[in-house]
Parts: C-alpha cells; structure tokens; sequence
C-alpha cells in the first residue's frame, strides 16, 4: 500500500468477531474465530457467517480449475491489449463451461458443485455443434476429507529464462563451439 493510499485509511476500524463451532468429522478444527465488518448480528446472524466462510473453498476450487485445469497461471501475451484480449477470452470459456455445469446438474437432479468442471470442459472441447449434452461426471460427496498440501512433483531443475530467447541460443552455439 502506497503512502498516499495509507493516508487515506481511517485511524479506527469496527469489527465484529464470530465464533463458530465445527462439528463435521475430517475437520482440523473445532472452532473458529469469523472477523467481520458486517456489524449487524440480525442482518447477518453468526450461522450464516460460518455458512458463507466455509464457501470459500468454492471460491479457492473455482480460482483454482482457471489456473490448472484451463492452463491461465501463465498468460501468454505481452501487451496489455493482448492480456486483455486473453483474458476475456478464459472468462468467455470460463462462463460456457459453468453454464454447461449448470444445465447438467439441473438435467442429472444434483447441486451444480457435484458436476465435474473438466468433465464438462473435455466436453465443449470436443462436442460438434448441435451434439446433445450428455450425462457429466457427478463428483462424489468428500465431506470429511483430509488431504496433505504437498505437490506431487518437485520442480524442473532448469533455471528460468531470464533473457531473450535470441541472447540465449547465441550463448548456447557459442558453448558449443568452445566445446
């Protein structure tokens, strides 16, 4: 944060602090602390507080199929119009996808979060113009699900390419002759 930005914050803020009690089996915890903004225990009861929390991990799922499963952790272009262009194109397909998602579980009779996001990806990909939606994959209920956060694979022992391409290849040939 900029100094001026600093500047303009207030010198006190209110908040509001719900502790929610957890009771699903898998889970590390058995409370926790909400801090909030949201002042009003009528307007905003301490339930539906947990209730919003615990749909984060919607929210970190739904970062997470735009970043893995349609490959945008790394874009591509290098101006800010072809970035644009990028990105409005992985929001375009984004949406189609979850419209897909939506019609299946609303055919298959299960919540939209249970439909399978690359299932339904794998799908457009591939689907002709005027194919019926089949039956999607239905994801199995993980409720008390505990799983390590540890990647699968270590990282490639290659260095980062720090200079232009060209640069490289002429150090690269330049090896090679001294070789």
């Amino acid at each position: 944060m900029d100094d001026a930005t600093y500047a303009r914050m207030p010198a006190h803020l209110r908040l509001r602090e719900v502790q929610v009690q957890v009771a699903e089996r898998g889970f590390r915890v058995r409370s926790l602390v909400v801090v909030t903004t949201l002042l009003d225990s009528i307007s905003y009861p301490a339930d539906e507080l947990a209730t919003l929390y615990r749909c984060r991990w919607l929210v970190k799922t739904s970062i997470g199929h735009l970043k893995t499963s349609m490959k945008m952790d790394v874009l591509r272009c290098e101006t800010v119009r072809g970035v644009t262009k990028e990105l409005t194109m992985f929001l375009l397909v984004y949406n189609l996808v979850r419209m897909t998602m939506l019609e299946a579980a609303r055919r298959q009779g299960v919540p939209v979060e249970r439909i399978s996001f690359v299932d339904a990806l794998r799908w457009l990909a591939m689907a002709a113009p005027g194919d019926p939606l089949p039956e999607l994959v239905v994801t199995p209920l993980r409720s008390g699900r505990l799983e390590p956060r540890v990647r699968k694979r270590p990282p490639k022992e290659y260095d980062l390419m720090k200079k232009p391409r060209a640069v490289l290849r002429q150090l690269l040939a330049a090896e090679a002759v001294t070789a």
